[in-house]
């Protein structure tokens, strides 16, 4: 058994390696955190407004303030990115309520995903996920357009019957979200980012810390989910472990490649 001067020195050597190694991969992350917003400022959108084609972007929409951009890693993933300088969800332009919805905005763009694959894909497949300022790598806002997790899809249809419109909260992926119901057709609606900064105490004055995550719950709903970061668990707040770029759902029998997307 090593003695208790012994194992502090191990312990002190282990925190050492750990805070070099994260502090490389910070100075690291950061030599290309503008990537994304150099794509976008500098070829997405001057191609579009001087050619009228946005590549190498899917889309660009002047008018909504968004581009698609489809991403490197897996078949189908897409990016929705805000065309004006947004760093993440820690930005205050996001709780202000002329900032367009870029979450619901991501939601319609699910159907480049679809065409990509050359068949219709059922909703209960799609996700959208944001990670916090500590669980991301690019300092512009980014939603990731992609596909669910299948034992993710499972756990959240067993839950269903137990989830409404009050925030729970249940574990996922071995980290606690905070999950609710939020109907298509709510008078009320509110982007994201504004109904986490109202409803969820101490939000508003903590915005970057959280992830958010949106999937299909019903024929006319869907489950916002919200990870809030915790170093002592280990937990950056990245909703995006949610998500499958494989798409290995899609690929499970059931009707996912049948279904008629909804707008």
């Amino acid at each position: 058994m090593l003695a208790p001067k012994r194992i502090i020195i191990v312990l002190l050597i282990a925190l050492l390696s750990l805070l070099t190694g994260w502090g490389l991969w910070l100075k690291h992350s950061d030599s290309h955190s503008d990537a994304l917003w150099q794509i976008v400022s500098e070829s997405c959108l001057p191609e579009q407004r001087q050619h009228h084609n946005p590549s190498p972007c899917r889309r660009v929409s002047v008018a909504q303030g968004y581009a698609v951009l489809k991403d490197r890693n897996g078949l189908l993933q897409f990016l929705l990115l805000p065309l004006e300088k947004i760093s993440g969800t820690e930005s205050p332009l996001l709780l202000k309520p002329e900032t367009p919805d870029f979450f619901a905005l991501a939601w319609k763009a699910r159907h480049y995903m679809a065409e990509r694959l050359g068949q219709p894909i059922d909703e209960r497949v799609y996700s959208l996920a944001i990670n916090s300022r500590w669980g991301r790598t690019q300092n512009q806002l980014h939603i990731h357009i992609s596909c669910l997790r299948p034992d993710i899809r499972r756990q959240l249809d067993s839950l269903a019957p137990t989830l409404n419109q009050q925030w729970q909260t249940h574990q996922l992926s071995g980290h606690a979200y905070h999950i609710r119901v939020v109907a298509d057709d709510d008078p009320a609606a509110v982007s994201p980012f504004i109904r986490i900064a109202q409803e969820l105490p101490g939000a508003r004055q903590n915005m970057g810390s959280y992830s958010i995550a949106e999937v299909a719950a019903g024929p006319d709903s869907k489950l916002l989910l919200v990870i809030k970061r915790n170093w002592l668990l280990l937990n950056p707040g990245s909703a995006e472990e949610l998500q499958d770029h494989s798409c290995a759902l899609l690929t499970e029998p059931g009707p996912h490649l049948a279904a008629r997307q909804r707008n």
